[in-house]
């Protein structure tokens, strides 16, 4: 380790002393390291660019680090939407799913070791934490040359030069100093025919920041004295009183719960944004100066104040004008793009500019749509600097298409495009725009679902032909005729659903168990999504209304519709009091027990029915159940449904859309095994497996916890065989996609995998192969 052996003294100088100075070169500098610009860093430096990446702050994830404690979510929205299967893939796949295996409570401090860990990790990152950029060089009137940073910790400047650059600073600078074209303010409703868009003068044109609090049970009585500084008594239940139902506030409540606190929207939300720190300090204190001393609270006595965010969670600021305008009908309508390479699923949700301090409008005003919806390339492209990428919450949309994209999961899967494609640049030798040519753009769509993203509507196709000339069989295939009859009964209090994986025509006899305190009637209805892709149950095939006894019985579904194309029926069971339904312990890959009911956090009152012609669709809500209290209803199902066959691992969809895109074993096969085989010898050097990660699951980063730190349908034992010898064993696994690289090269026309899941009443499965 170095050291300083003898003790300096220098003497005084008459010029003026330089602190130390170091240039640093590399292919792809990326500025920010909130999540969008961590996963891009990542995926460029996976792709072999050397990277830089350069964070003002000590800690990486920005709104998701310990230091504002923000948890991640995206196109999920805490399970309360139709999104099925919709969580994030790729590298935030990867992240969340570590820290739901590290750190299954959400410690935002155990989290920000989760991130550094995946950043360290690579090699071909050079990372400056702490390190604030200030400046950058041009090298014509389209093109950034260097950055200009300092690092005050250490008293060092440094000059970063690379040929391409992300932006992912969350206010935009590089871009900003490099001149790119940005608006800050929302855009007038006619300019994209946005009826979503706020009025300008009452609502506001701008998202405020946050602070968040925590506190603990101290075990004891524990007094608080409010500084001066804090909102008075009165002040904080008037704005408690205007902006939520009083009941909904809860004094035990903590962090990210307290997502109202919000402030700044009026004024400017990047210079003005020490001011906003202070009016948010005021607030907390006032806030918590309410709960312990109004005498409202009084389960409040043993809490005590442990953390106060010290900079806040910005929302809005800046957003580039880029080649496309994501706008309020590419989110609703779920609009396709020919070059998509990210998706989002978060609602339209707009908060007053005033905040918690407005008079007459709700913390936040949410509108869902009926699915996920493609992001396309154009959106991370300023047509005005030629090298730079935009990454996070500046990309290119209306302020009313931000309200969705802002989310960090949405920004960290468009960090990954990001830092894909650069790498891409580099393999053409090509300039960002370039790759919108319809070949490049293909590459980069294949190599982007290789990865594990998913890109809605975007029919890609990854090119894999050793796994398409092999033979696949298993040693078992689920033929679906039964979903056991062994769970709990689950009263109709809320209307109930089972989706089921059906092809277009007939639909099969369906026998389930229901129990009827006495004799009624039971509706029951026959449902599909008017889009294939969707998974709100939209469209009504039949209505049944089925007279029950008294008592225990099985009930056959005498439906004579047809599905109008392959895709999820729902078997909704109408809400009866007098009626419970037999569930099924068993989970299965595609399969889930959905219900009509709330959820206030994503403003899910079971029907979303806007008051007005805002430019969004009116629809039920029918949402699953968390572990462990996610079940499937139990049902004979005749014909048997062919929908887990080995086929399915030639598809590179790896995750449940129309169909559950997997192959599943028979529950009772205790050795579940692929035999792959090839008319004639092949060299293989690796193998990825892409397990089921549970797509449904929000796992959210902080705060919220969860029941598994393995999600239940993921494959965690695994052994490749050829010619009887095991050459290679993974235990333990946890992560979606399993990455074997063999420790020598095979050559072999025959290859096996044992898997294994241990959890129970859950089959294996698997979503996909690839072969390197």
């Amino acid at each position: 380790m170095k050291g300083i052996k003898t003790m300096i003294e220098q003497h005084f100088e008459s010029v003026k002393r330089q602190t130390k100075h170091i240039k640093h070169a590399a292919d792809f500098v990326v500025a920010g390291g909130g999540m969008a610009g961590v996963c891009a860093a990542i995926a460029a430096a996976r792709a072999g660019l050397k990277v830089v990446l350069v964070q003002d702050r000590p800690v990486l994830g920005g709104n998701a680090s310990s230091e504002v404690r923000l948890w991640i979510l995206g196109a999920t929205s805490h399970m309360g939407n139709n999104n099925r299967w919709a969580r994030e893939g790729g590298i935030l796949n990867e992240i969340l799913m570590e820290n739901t295996y590290r750190n299954k409570e959400g410690n935002p401090i155990i989290f920000d070791t989760v991130l550094l860990d995946k950043v360290l990790a690579e090699k071909n990152i050079s990372l400056f934490l702490n390190t604030v950029i200030y400046d950058i060089e041009k090298g014509g009137e389209k093109r950034i040359d260097s950055i200009k940073a300092y690092n005050p910790q250490c008293e060092t400047s440094y000059e970063f030069t690379a040929p391409l650059f992300c932006d992912s600073t969350g206010d935009g600078l590089i871009a900003y100093l490099g001149g790119a074209t940005y608006r800050m303010g929302a855009e007038d409703a006619a300019e994209y025919d946005e009826k979503f868009a706020p009025d300008k003068d009452q609502y506001g044109e701008k998202l405020g920041h946050t602070i968040f609090f925590y506190h603990k049970d101290a075990g004891r009585p524990v007094s608080y004295v409010a500084p001066s500084f804090a909102l008075k008594q009165e002040e904080v239940e008037q704005y408690i009183n205007r902006i939520h139902q009083p009941d909904y506030f809860n004094a035990l409540q903590t962090g990210c719960k307290y997502w109202w606190i919000e402030y700044g929207g009026r004024i400017d939300t990047i210079t003005d944004t020490e001011e906003i720190k202070y009016k948010l300090w005021s607030v907390v204190h006032g806030i918590w100066n309410y709960i312990k001393n109004s005498g409202k609270f009084p389960e409040a006595a043993n809490l005590t104040l442990e953390w106060v965010g010290n900079i806040p969670g910005k929302r809005e600021s800046r957003r580039f004008v880029g080649r496309y305008m994501l706008n309020q009908k590419d989110v609703v309508e779920q609009r396709p793009h020919p070059d998509t390479v990210a998706h989002g699923g978060w609602s339209l949700d707009l908060h007053p500019a005033d905040g918690v301090f407005s008079v007459n409008a709700k913390a936040c005003n949410q509108w869902h749509a009926k699915g996920v919806y493609p992001i396309p390339y154009r959106c991370y492209l300023t047509p005005d600097l030629e090298n730079v990428f935009l990454a996070g919450r500046i990309i290119s949309a209306t302020h009313v298409a931000f309200a969705s994209t802002r989310v960090m999961a949405t920004c960290a899967t468009g960090g990954e495009a990001v830092g894909t494609a650069a790498a891409l640049c580099f393999k053409e030798q090509c300039l960002p725009v370039n790759l919108l040519e319809a070949d490049k753009m293909k590459l980069l769509q294949q190599t982007l679902t290789y990865n594990g993203m998913y890109l809605p509507q975007a029919d890609t196709i990854v090119p894999d032909a050793l796994l398409q000339s092999a033979d696949i069989a298993a040693s078992s295939v689920l033929l679906l005729g039964e979903i056991p009859f062994d769970g709990e009964w689950l009263s109709l209090r809320q209307s109930a659903a089972q989706m089921l994986p059906l092809q277009q025509g007939a639909v099969p006899v369906i026998k389930v168990r229901v129990k009827a305190k006495k004799a009624t009637c039971l509706g029951v209805e026959l449902r599909a999504s008017a889009k294939w892709f969707n998974h709100t149950p939209d469209v009504v095939l039949e209505q049944l209304a089925l007279p029950l006894q008294a008592g225990e019985q099985d009930l056959e579904l005498p439906f004579h519709a047809k599905m109008p194309h392959e895709g999820y029926a729902f078997l909704c069971f109408m809400r009866s009091e007098e009626v419970e339904i037999l569930t099924s312990r068993m989970l299965l890959t595609g399969l889930t027990a959905v219900f009509n009911k709330q959820l206030a956090a994503v403003s899910n009152a079971g029907k979303q029915e806007p008051t007005e012609d805002i430019g969004v669709d009116s629809f039920e809500f029918w949402c699953p159940e968390r572990t462990p209290h996610a079940c499937n209803i139990a049902m004979k199902i005749t014909p048997a449904l062919a929908c887990f066959g080995v086929e399915n691992l030639k598809n590179t969809l790896y995750r449940p859309i129309n169909r559950p895109n997997a192959w599943v074993a028979c529950p009772d096969d205790e050795a579940p095994m692929l035999t792959l085989a090839w008319s004639e010898e092949k060299e293989l050097i690796g193998i990825t497996l892409l397990t089921d990660p549970d797509y449904d699951h929000p796992m959210e980063s902080v705060q919220w916890g969860h029941h598994d730190s393995k999600m239940p349908h993921c494959v965690n034992n695994i052994e490749i065989v050829v010619g009887g010898k095991v050459i290679h064993t993974v235990t333990d696994n946890y992560q979606a996609m399993v990455q074997i690289r063999f420790a020598e090269k095979i050559t072999t026309s025959c290859l096996q995998i044992r898997l294994t899941n241990t959890t129970p009443h859950v089959p294996v499965a698997l979503m996909g192969l690839q072969f390197h």
